[in-house]
Protein backbone atom coordinates (compact mmCIF):
# COMPACT_ATOMS: atom_id res chain seq x y z
CA UNK A 1 0.00 0.00 0.00
CA UNK A 2 1.24 3.38 -1.16
CA UNK A 3 1.30 6.12 1.14
CA UNK A 4 0.47 9.69 0.12
CA UNK A 5 2.81 12.35 1.45
CA UNK A 6 1.08 14.32 3.85
CA UNK A 7 0.86 17.41 1.59
CA UNK A 8 0.15 20.93 3.79
CA UNK A 9 -1.85 23.54 2.08
CA UNK A 10 -0.47 27.07 1.74
CA UNK A 11 -2.12 29.34 4.08
CA UNK A 12 -4.54 32.18 2.32
CA UNK A 13 -2.40 35.18 3.59
CA UNK A 14 -0.01 36.55 5.82
CA UNK A 15 0.67 39.61 7.98
CA UNK A 16 4.14 41.30 7.24
CA UNK A 17 4.63 44.94 6.75
CA UNK A 18 2.45 47.15 4.40
CA UNK A 19 3.52 50.27 2.59
CA UNK A 20 0.04 51.69 3.46
CA UNK A 21 0.55 51.30 6.86
CA UNK A 22 2.28 49.81 9.86
CA UNK A 23 1.65 45.92 8.86
CA UNK A 24 -0.69 44.74 6.65
CA UNK A 25 -2.23 41.34 5.37
CA UNK A 26 -1.12 39.79 1.96
CA UNK A 27 -2.52 37.15 -0.14
CA UNK A 28 -0.20 34.06 0.23
CA UNK A 29 -1.85 32.07 -2.70
CA UNK A 30 -4.78 33.36 -5.05
CA UNK A 31 -7.85 33.91 -3.19
CA UNK A 32 -11.08 33.73 -5.18
CA UNK A 33 -13.85 36.26 -5.24
CA UNK A 34 -16.53 35.31 -2.73
CA UNK A 35 -14.10 33.81 -0.24
CA UNK A 36 -14.90 34.46 3.32
CA UNK A 37 -11.40 35.33 4.25
CA UNK A 38 -11.47 35.41 8.02
CA UNK A 39 -14.00 36.48 10.89
CA UNK A 40 -12.88 39.61 12.67
CA UNK A 41 -12.39 38.43 16.22
CA UNK A 42 -11.81 40.59 19.60
CA UNK A 43 -13.43 40.91 22.81
CA UNK A 44 -17.19 42.07 22.47
CA UNK A 45 -18.25 44.88 24.52
CA UNK A 46 -20.53 47.66 24.50
CA UNK A 47 -20.02 51.07 23.04
CA UNK A 48 -19.67 52.39 26.38
CA UNK A 49 -17.48 49.87 27.50
CA UNK A 50 -14.92 50.36 24.42
CA UNK A 51 -15.53 54.55 25.12
CA UNK A 52 -14.39 53.74 28.73
CA UNK A 53 -11.08 51.64 27.45
CA UNK A 54 -9.68 54.27 25.13
CA UNK A 55 -10.92 57.73 26.98
CA UNK A 56 -6.95 58.32 28.04
CA UNK A 57 -5.93 58.09 23.94
CA UNK A 58 -4.63 60.76 22.16
CA UNK A 59 -7.30 62.43 20.00
CA UNK A 60 -5.28 62.91 17.42
CA UNK A 61 -4.08 58.78 17.06
CA UNK A 62 -6.39 57.25 14.65
CA UNK A 63 -4.90 53.62 15.26
CA UNK A 64 -7.91 51.52 16.29
CA UNK A 65 -8.81 48.14 16.22
CA UNK A 66 -12.35 48.51 17.38
CA UNK A 67 -15.07 47.31 14.83
CA UNK A 68 -18.91 48.22 15.05
CA UNK A 69 -21.15 45.52 14.87
CA UNK A 70 -24.20 46.60 15.64
CA UNK A 71 -26.25 49.71 17.80
CA UNK A 72 -25.09 47.34 21.01
CA UNK A 73 -22.01 45.65 20.04
CA UNK A 74 -18.49 46.51 19.51
CA UNK A 75 -15.36 44.19 18.83
CA UNK A 76 -12.10 45.24 20.09
CA UNK A 77 -9.34 43.40 18.33
CA UNK A 78 -6.60 44.79 20.68
CA UNK A 79 -7.93 42.48 23.44
CA UNK A 80 -7.87 38.47 21.88
CA UNK A 81 -7.95 39.95 18.47
CA UNK A 82 -6.72 38.03 15.52
CA UNK A 83 -5.12 38.69 11.99
CA UNK A 84 -8.01 40.51 10.77
CA UNK A 85 -6.96 43.58 13.12
CA UNK A 86 -4.33 44.19 10.14
CA UNK A 87 -6.15 44.63 6.69
CA UNK A 88 -5.58 48.36 6.05
CA UNK A 89 -8.05 50.36 4.80
CA UNK A 90 -8.28 50.84 0.84
CA UNK A 91 -10.28 52.91 -1.23
CA UNK A 92 -10.36 50.34 -4.13
CA UNK A 93 -9.95 47.53 -1.78
CA UNK A 94 -10.50 44.14 -2.83
CA UNK A 95 -12.21 42.83 -0.05
CA UNK A 96 -15.72 44.41 2.31
CA UNK A 97 -16.40 43.41 5.89
CA UNK A 98 -19.84 41.69 6.07
CA UNK A 99 -21.97 40.33 9.44
CA UNK A 100 -23.53 37.64 9.80
CA UNK A 101 -24.97 36.56 13.09
CA UNK A 102 -23.85 39.05 14.40
CA UNK A 103 -20.20 38.07 13.34
CA UNK A 104 -18.22 40.62 10.86
CA UNK A 105 -16.34 38.55 8.02
CA UNK A 106 -13.54 39.50 5.75
CA UNK A 107 -14.66 38.36 2.34
CA UNK A 108 -12.93 39.31 -1.27
CA UNK A 109 -14.93 41.10 -3.56
CA UNK A 110 -12.59 40.20 -6.50
CA UNK A 111 -9.75 37.41 -7.30
CA UNK A 112 -7.13 38.41 -5.67
CA UNK A 113 -3.51 37.31 -6.50
CA UNK A 114 -0.49 36.19 -4.55
CA UNK A 115 1.49 38.68 -2.65
CA UNK A 116 -1.56 41.71 -2.87
CA UNK A 117 -2.61 43.56 -0.44
CA UNK A 118 -5.63 42.61 1.60
CA UNK A 119 -7.72 46.34 2.06
CA UNK A 120 -11.43 46.76 2.47
CA UNK A 121 -12.98 50.39 2.82
CA UNK A 122 -12.93 51.40 6.57
CA UNK A 123 -16.25 54.01 6.13
CA UNK A 124 -15.38 55.33 9.64
CA UNK A 125 -18.76 56.47 10.92
CA UNK A 126 -18.79 60.94 11.37
CA UNK A 127 -19.96 62.14 14.50
CA UNK A 128 -21.71 65.18 15.37
CA UNK A 129 -18.36 65.72 18.16
CA UNK A 130 -15.53 65.43 15.58
CA UNK A 131 -12.99 67.33 16.23
CA UNK A 132 -12.12 69.96 13.65
CA UNK A 133 -9.36 68.32 12.17
CA UNK A 134 -11.21 64.71 11.58
CA UNK A 135 -10.41 64.38 7.99
CA UNK A 136 -6.60 64.61 8.72
CA UNK A 137 -6.67 62.43 11.40
CA UNK A 138 -8.51 59.98 9.43
CA UNK A 139 -6.30 60.88 6.38
CA UNK A 140 -5.94 57.99 3.99
CA UNK A 141 -2.85 56.88 2.70
CA UNK A 142 -3.85 53.66 0.32
CA UNK A 143 -2.38 55.27 -2.92
CA UNK A 144 -4.93 54.22 -5.35
CA UNK A 145 -6.17 56.34 -8.25
CA UNK A 146 -8.98 56.88 -7.09
CA UNK A 147 -8.48 57.50 -2.94
CA UNK A 148 -10.49 60.22 -1.95
CA UNK A 149 -8.12 60.82 0.74
CA UNK A 150 -10.16 59.63 4.19
CA UNK A 151 -10.90 56.49 5.94
CA UNK A 152 -14.41 58.26 6.84
CA UNK A 153 -17.65 57.90 5.09
CA UNK A 154 -18.11 59.96 2.45
CA UNK A 155 -19.83 62.75 3.61
CA UNK A 156 -23.50 62.91 3.07
CA UNK A 157 -24.66 65.75 0.80
CA UNK A 158 -27.49 67.75 1.50
CA UNK A 159 -30.34 66.99 -1.03
CA UNK A 160 -32.03 69.50 -2.98
CA UNK A 161 -35.38 70.36 -3.15
CA UNK A 162 -37.17 68.60 -5.80
CA UNK A 163 -37.91 71.20 -9.09
CA UNK A 164 -41.70 71.45 -9.61
CA UNK A 165 -43.38 72.09 -12.36
CA UNK A 166 -45.11 75.67 -12.18
CA UNK A 167 -48.83 76.07 -10.98
CA UNK A 168 -47.99 72.28 -9.35
CA UNK A 169 -48.41 72.17 -5.62
CA UNK A 170 -46.19 69.07 -3.38
CA UNK A 171 -48.39 66.10 -2.73
CA UNK A 172 -48.43 62.48 -1.87
CA UNK A 173 -47.44 59.98 -4.94
CA UNK A 174 -51.04 58.02 -4.18
CA UNK A 175 -52.73 61.37 -4.50
CA UNK A 176 -51.47 62.05 -7.95
CA UNK A 177 -52.15 58.80 -9.02
CA UNK A 178 -55.44 58.98 -8.03
CA UNK A 179 -55.84 61.97 -9.62
CA UNK A 180 -54.50 60.56 -13.07
CA UNK A 181 -57.01 57.57 -12.72
CA UNK A 182 -59.74 59.90 -12.49
CA UNK A 183 -59.49 61.95 -15.70
CA UNK A 184 -58.65 58.62 -17.51
CA UNK A 185 -61.96 57.11 -16.23
CA UNK A 186 -63.76 60.68 -17.17
CA UNK A 187 -62.29 60.50 -20.36
CA UNK A 188 -63.15 57.08 -20.85
CA UNK A 189 -66.64 57.98 -20.02
CA UNK A 190 -66.86 61.17 -22.37
CA UNK A 191 -65.81 58.52 -25.18
CA UNK A 192 -68.30 56.09 -24.79
CA UNK A 193 -71.23 58.88 -24.23
CA UNK A 194 -69.82 60.32 -27.67
CA UNK A 195 -69.13 63.45 -26.58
Amino acid sequence: MKKTPNRRRTPLFEVRHSPIHGYGVFAARRIRKGTMVIEYLGDRVSHAQADARYEDKDPNDNHTFLFTVDSKTVIDAGINGNEARYINHGCDPNCESTAVNKRIFIAAIRTIQPGEELSYDYQIQRDSDDAPNVEEIYACRCGAKNCRGSMLETAKKPRKPARRAPGRVAGNKGAARKRAARRVGLAERSQRRGR
